[in-house]
Parts: structure tokens; C-alpha cells; sequence
């Protein structure tokens, strides 16, 4: 299969429904999504009974979740059936984690009226229409319970399934019917299923058509006839063939002898269809470690955002977490009052734009999850103004080459942004209904607290990785870390996450990493409860050169109004500036002439002499402006391994992944958008140490590698 570039970012087309009752049916395919009176029996008899799923969940003990594909996800019933299945008979500590493909999303209020036919699926329901995304293309991660992950990959489903990192214990294969929907039944699709399943997977599906059967046989897949459901005489369900599950174990560092009597050829072909969409240097592999368990003890080094919240990923899985800085959480550059939940979009598709809006979505659900009163939050949204002719352009191109859904992004008037913003303002723009504002510090000390999180105030003077016999470990016989404290005290943990921002702070391992510390001041100016009414209004968040938030309201009613920020790489003055905050002032002067004159007036004093404070931090940035996140490469094996890619960067190397200094990983280089990013990298990491599918397709988690820097300087022989 030939290899298939990134889709453009764009909206999907929705599911286009007619109602009998409240079946819903797709006019595009003239078929069903369930039957009103027997869908739910259909369900279990063709998914949960002929995967054997009760037996499975009762006896699930994996450190890892268990995983279900499916091809189709339509209303959710059979996922929702799944999981209320799982709740009933797996074992207390055990998760489920469910991948569905959808290529045309309902709208939600659709989603929510078919499955009002079940209200015993009701608590399970009400979370996946609350969570429900956009339809654009891509993943978006919903939690369902404590307990149960779902991930929603929007778009074509052998595009998704191709693009998947993870493996699938369980199939569900339910497109529309066969001669209503070919593509959802294709050989390719088959192929894909087989690339991303575990050696011991199995399917199950309704229909029992001969291209079926063949098609899932060529893949891999060995297929038997049982007795169908209602009216359907057959159906057929199975599993990986044992070739085709030998390689699979094989490519899946799994401990699985090759199966007897096939020929090298045979074992060669299989292993070579089961990735077909395999195209990267060895060095963008990730390592596989063995799922940690409860038992394992996880470091994470940095409790500003990025620290803090890969260890409440961690702690929501049940691990236990030492959390350690010499500060106290959210002290640093995450200890402003306000922080933008924004992104800013390349006009061109690239990798970069595609991570930020996943990870904009990714951090809406997830704060709206942790903290539904927005007490940490506000869904303000962001208005992104055209404040030159040079901007405007820029907006125009991205809108012609993106048209996503309004409820992400939409093009708005300089009248339309005033209405949004509660204040005259005089550009267009473009305008982020999921986006808004955080407070950075209380946010931090909140995910500080979660249950199984420790926090240690300490400076880590050394790190140094430890060997299996050394330490004592136990198990798969991993490496472990020593952490020694500036006290003289020192910690052994099994995995170690490095979440610092400031290069000076990296330990030795890392120093190679090419982190920018960048100086911004903020400006702040507090009023007090007496004054606060007679402020213009500011209704969200507002970004041109600079940005300013919605005032920040205080219990005692008086209002902060923060705006900024400066942007000065390689200044290391730690002083608050007059000449900043006049910078800071002339931008919001610039983008909002309108407001700061009706301050001034409010206030019968110029912005720049009001009664301001201001705040110094350096945010890390990498050269490439994407975060640094996942496995910590070997620098100097790395160096060794690919020299001869100085002289042919296309060159294939032969070793077989990319050599990684085992159980350490990094979550930095944020920049200015960490409570965008930090999120989406946390679970992307949480989902690696777990055995979990990722949150991201795979080109996206090898845009975010922090070995990339490496390639690029051997590339042009640095």
C-alpha cells in the first residue's frame, strides 16, 4: 500500500438521518443503524457473545487495558453495551479501552435522541454526548467512566486504522450492509485490521457474505459460520490465523514462538502486510516497554504544567506518582494568573497545526471533565484578530485550505468580534469557540492533589539509570532511576518523566535538547471591588501581537485585568520591567483602542501609569516550536547509529529501532502554548507507560519525538 500523506485539516460530512420512531436511518446508504426492536439483542448476540467478551472481561488481569476495535461506531450501542458488559463482570481494577472509526459523526442531538431507546445505558450515554467532538478528521479521546477510554478516529476507517499506534484485542466489524457500503469491507481495510491486532485477537460481525469471508481470510483472519441473529440464518466471527499471530507477537516484542510448517517466504510476506503504511527510519520507533502495573512507582521531575498533568494522567490510571520541584506547584512559568488556551493554525497543513488542534479539543474535554464549574477555566473562547493586511491574507489562505466546523473555528467581522467580546473592536478575525482561558497556578496545585500523586519540594542535583541487578528490579528485568536530592538524599523509581522547562535545569542526559528559554513579562492591573463596575467589558480572550484575558474575578469582587506578553529569547533579566509593560501596552493599545480608551476614561489615568504589577518567567521552546514528548533517545548511540544519513538522509539504517535510555521520558519545550499542548502530550505518554492505543495517529506522535532535533543535525552534519 502506497504511503498516504496527512489529510488537510477539514470538517467531516455528518451522518444525514430519517427517523422511524427513534430508529435513525442513513438516507446516503439506505440502511438502519439498529432496529428499534431488536438492535440492542442483536448487539449482544453478533459483538459481546461471539467475542466471548464476558469470559474475557471476567478474566482480564493485564496491567493494560483491554482493547475493542470497531469498524463503524454509528449511535454508540455497541460500544455502550460493551461497556456496561465490562462494568458488570470485569475485575475492579481492570480498564477497557474501545476504538471506534467513524467516517460521517452524527450531530449530537441525533447521537443523544437514538440512544434515548436505552435508558439503561443512560449513565454511560450522558458522558459520550456531553464529550461529543466536532466532525473533523482525526482522533478524540472521551472517557466513558474512571474505568473506560474511548477513541473516536473520525475519517475514512483504512486511513485511520493505518495510521493507528496500538493493538486491538477484540473486533467489531460493523459497517452498513456489505452491498449498501462496499468500502467499509475492502481487503485494505481487512489488511489494516491485522496491522494493529493483538496476536491473540478475534472478530465477530453480522454478515456472512462470501467477499467478506475471503477478504478477512487474505488478511489473516480464520472465520467460521454461527448461527445469525433474528431473521439472519448466518453470521461469522474468529481470529489471527497462527502465522499471521506470530509475526504479529513478533512485531509486537511479544514472547510468541513462529508457528510450525510455514514456509520463511510465507512468514516474510505476512509480516510485511501486517504494516502497510510502514515507511520511517528505525529511529522513529518507539520503544515498547511492559505495561506499569499499580505497583510501579513513576518520577516526574517539573510540577508546572507539563509535570503536573502527566502525573494526574498517570494517578487517573491508578499509578503511583512522586511529583518533585524545587518550587512549589505552579510557581514558575506556569504561575501567571491567566494563561490563553489558544493555538495559532499554519495557513499549510503540516503536523504542527494538525498536534495543536487535536490538542486544543483534547484539553476543552478535559478540563471541562476535571473541573465542570470552570473554577480553574473559563470557556471564554478566542478571538484571533487580522490587525494588518499581511494576517488578514494569512487567515484568508488557512480558511480556503481548512474549512472546519464553526463549533471549532469560524471567520468573524470586526462587528461580529465586538458583539463576542463585549467591546467595540475594529479588525476581523477569526474566532475559537472552544478555546479560552486558564488560571495557571491554582490549575497546577489542583492536579497536584489528585489521590496517588506524592509531591516531594526538592532540586534533583543527578539522575543516573540504574541496572536491573543493580537495583534489585523485578519482572521484565528494566533499568531503573536514581534520583539524587540537593539534601544528599536519593529515590529509585521505575520510570522517570522529565517535565522541566529551562535548559539549566535538565539533567545530563538531556542536555542535549535544544531548548530556547524565552523571557515574557506579563502586565497586571487590579481594581478594586468599588471601581470594578464602571471597567469596559471584556467577554474573551483576545489575541493579536499580544493577548489579554476577561477579567479575573476575586472573592472579594475586585477584578485583575492581565495582559502580554513580552517575547525575548536568550535574555536573562529577571526584573520587571517598566519598558515591557509600556510594550505590553502599546500592543492591547493597537489591537484594542476601543477598550483601553474606555479604561482610561474609567480609571482617569493613562494604561501605562495605572497601578501595575507585572511577572517574569521564561517559557522553553524547541527550534521546530512543537513540543518535546515521548522516549528520551540514546544521544551518542544515536550519533554512531545514523552518521551515514549525513551523506544520504534517505538512506535505511539497519538497526531495528532507535536506541532509547530506557524508562526516561520527556514532556517540554511548550513555549507559550503549554495549557494547550501539556495535556494532549501527558496522556500521550501516560498511554505509552500504560500499553494503551495513543491519543494521536502515528505521524503526529513522531512529530512530537524528541530525538527529531538529532536526525535533523546529523541530516545537515552538525
Amino acid at each position: 500500500m502506497p504511503d498516504v500523506p496527512l489529510a488537510p485539516l477539514a470538517a467531516l460530512e455528518e451522518a444525514q438521518l430519517e427517523w422511524d420512531d427513534t430508529a435513525p436511518q442513513a438516507t446516503d446508504y439506505g440502511d438502519v443503524y439498529f432496529s428499534i426492536h431488536d438492535g440492542r439483542a442483536e448487539t449482544v448476540h453478533v459483538f459481546l457473545d461471539s467475542n466471548r467478551l464476558s469470559e474475557r472481561f471476567r478474566d482480564w488481569r493485564g496491567a493494560r487495558p483491554f482493547v475493542i476495535g470497531e469498524t463503524g461506531f454509528g449511535t454508540g450501542l455497541n460500544i455502550l453495551c460493551a461497556a456496561q458488559r465490562f462494568l458488570a463482570t470485569a475485575p475492579a481494577e481492570a480498564r477497557l479501552h474501545v476504538i471506534s472509526v467513524e467516517k460521517h459523526p452524527m450531530r449530537a442531538a441525533d447521537l443523544e435522541r437514538a440512544l434515548s431507546a436505552w435508558p439503561d445505558l443512560a449513565s454511560l450515554a450522558k458522558p459520550l454526548v456531553a464529550q461529543w467532538p466536532a466532525a473533523v478528521l482525526g482522533v478524540h479521546r472521551l472517557w466513558l467512566d474512571e474505568r473506560i477510554t474511548l477513541d473516536l478516529h473520525f475519517g475514512d476507517a483504512v486511513e485511520r486504522l493505518s495510521r493507528l499506534e496500538g493493538g486491538v484485542d477484540a473486533w467489531f466489524l460493523d459497517g452498513f450492509s456489505p452491498s449498501k457500503n462496499p468500502q467499509m469491507w475492502s481487503p485494505e481495510l481487512f489488511a489494516a485490521m491485522a496491522g494493529v491486532s493483538r496476536p491473540t485477537a478475534t472478530f465477530a460481525t453480522f454478515t456472512a457474505a462470501g467477499f467478506v469471508r475471503r477478504g478477512l481470510r487474505a488478511a489473516g483472519f480464520v472465520w467460521r459460520k454461527v448461527p445469525g441473529h433474528g431473521m439472519k440464518r448466518e453470521m461469522i466471527c474468529g481470529e489471527l490465523d497462527e502465522p499471521t499471530a506470530a509475526a504479529r507477537a513478533e512485531l509486537m516484542g511479544l514472547d510468541a514462538s513462529p508457528a510450525s510448517g510455514h514456509a520463511p517466504m510465507q512468514e516474510h510476506a505476512v509480516r510485511g502486510a501486517l504494516h502497510p503504511l510502514r515507511r520511517e527510519q528505525p529511529w522513529t520507533q518507539a520503544p515498547q516497554p511492559a505495561p506499569i502495573s499499580r505497583e510501579s512507582h513513576v518520577a516526574v521531575l517539573g510540577a508546572g504544567i507539563a509535570g503536573t498533568s502527566c502525573a494526574e494522567a498517570l494517578a487517573r490510571r491508578g499509578v503511583q506518582v512522586t511529583l518533585i520541584d524545587a518550587e512549589a506547584p505552579g510557581a514558575r512559568a506556569s504561575g501567571n494568573r491567566q494563561g490563553a488556551l489558544y493555538v495559532k493554525l499554519a495557513a499549510e497543513t503540516n503536523p504542527a497545526s494538525r498536534f495543536q488542534l487535536a490538542a486544543l479539543q483534547y484539553s476543552r474535554r478535559w478540563l471541562a471533565s476535571l473541573d465542570p464549574e470552570q473554577t480553574l477555566w473559563s470557556a471564554s473562547g478566542v478571538l484571533q484578530l487580522a490587525t494588518s493586511e499581511r494576517e488578514r491574507k494569512r487567515q484568508q489562505r488557512f480558511l480556503d485550505n481548512h474549512p472546519l466546523p464553526e463549533a471549532l473555528l469560524k471567520p468573524v467581522s470586526a462587528s461580529e468580534a465586538s458583539r463576542i467580546a463585549g467591546s467595540e473592536i475594529a479588525f476581523d478575525g477569526l474566532f475559537y469557540p472552544v478555546a479560552g482561558w486558564v488560571r495557571p497556578s491554582a490549575l497546577c496545585q489542583h492536579l497536584a492533589a489528585t489521590p496517588g500523586i506524592r509531591f516531594l519540594q526538592a532540586r534533583i542535583e543527578a539522575i543516573q539509570s540504574l541496572e536491573a541487578e543493580e537495583s534489585g528490579a523485578t519482572g521484565n528485568g528494566a533499568p531503573r532511576w536514581q534520583l539524587q536530592t540537593s539534601d544528599g538524599t536519593s529515590m529509585e523509581v521505575d520510570q522517570l518523566i522529565v517535565a522541566q522547562g529551562e535548559q539549566t535545569h535538565l539533567p545530563e542526559p538531556l542536555a542535549h535538547l535544544p531548548l530556547q528559554p524565552i523571557r515574557g513579562q506579563v502586565s497586571e492591573i487590579t481594581v478594586a471591588a468599588e471601581h470594578a463596575a464602571l471597567l469596559p467589558a471584556l467577554d474573551s480572550v483576545v489575541c493579536a501581537g499580544g493577548y489579554v484575558s476577561p477579567y479575573q474575578r476575586h472573592a472579594d469582587g475586585s477584578v485583575t485585568l492581565s495582559f502580554g506578553a513580552t517575547f525575548a529569547p536568550r535574555d536573562e533579566d529577571e526584573a520587571v520591567r517598566e519598558a515591557d509593560h509600556a510594550a505590553n501596552v502599546a500592543e492591547l493599545r493597537s489591537a484594542l483602542p476601543a477598550f483601553v480608551a474606555a479604561w482610561e476614561q474609567a480609571r482617569g489615568v493613562r494604561l501605562e501609569d495605572d497601578d501595575w504589577q507585572g511577572r517574569v518567567a521564561w517559557r522553553a521552546a524547541s527550534p521546530d516550536k512543537s513540543p518535546l514528548a515521548g522516549p528520551a533517545p540514546d544521544a551518542a548511540q544515536w550519533r554512531e547509529d545514523y552518521a551515514a544519513m549525513a551523506f544520504d538522509a534517505k538512506k535505511r539504517v539497519p538497526q531495528s529501532s532507535g536506541a532509547h535510555l530506557p524508562g526516561l521520558w520527556l514532556s517540554t519545550a511548550h513555549g507559550s502554548r503549554g495549557f494547550t499542548t501539556a495535556p494532549l502530550c501527558a496522556e500521550l505518554i501516560a498511554s505509552r507507560l500504560c500499553g494503551e492505543p495513543l491519543p494521536l495517529e502515528r505521524e503526529l506522535a513522531e512529530h512530537l519525538h524528541p530525538g527529531r532535533r538529532l536526525i535533523r543535525d546529523i541530516v545537515q552534519r552538525r
